[in-house]
């Protein structure tokens, strides 16, 4: 699945056929995304989990490695917004409390998701 995203300061809006948080799928299959930066620059990062919490809805990205490029082991943890006119908004999170616990979170899912591998 492939879905383009704009940046719109610290947050990133989304484009999406099913107007929902991307969920990776049981097949195993990476869904890719494409966000936009500031300079009109494509960075593609794939989905690597997605969660619902009593504090909203987050989504955990590992950037592509390009072409003979080392993959990268950090991801990005940012919040899905939903907004009016029904497409979603990914924004940055600033309480590393809340960072930190939802880490914490996807670390354990990630575990369970994929195990040793």
């Amino acid at each position: 699945m492939s879905e383009i995203m704009r940046n719109d300061g610290n947050h990133y809006s989304m484009q999406s056929n099913n107007k929902g948080v991307v969920f990776m799928a049981k097949e195993y299959s990476a869904d890719i995304i494409t966000l936009l930066d500031d300079d009109g620059s494509q960075h593609e990062f794939e989905v690597l989990d997605a969660i619902e919490t009593d504090d909203g809805r987050y989504v955990a990205l590992l950037p592509v490695a390009a072409d003979g490029q080392e993959p990268d082991s950090e991801y990005y943890i940012l919040q899905v917004i939903d907004m009016p006119d029904g497409t979603n908004e990914l924004a940055e999170i600033e309480d590393e409390e809340l960072l930190d616990t939802l880490a914490d979170v996807f670390e354990g899912r990630f575990d369970e998701l994929y195990g040793d591998e």
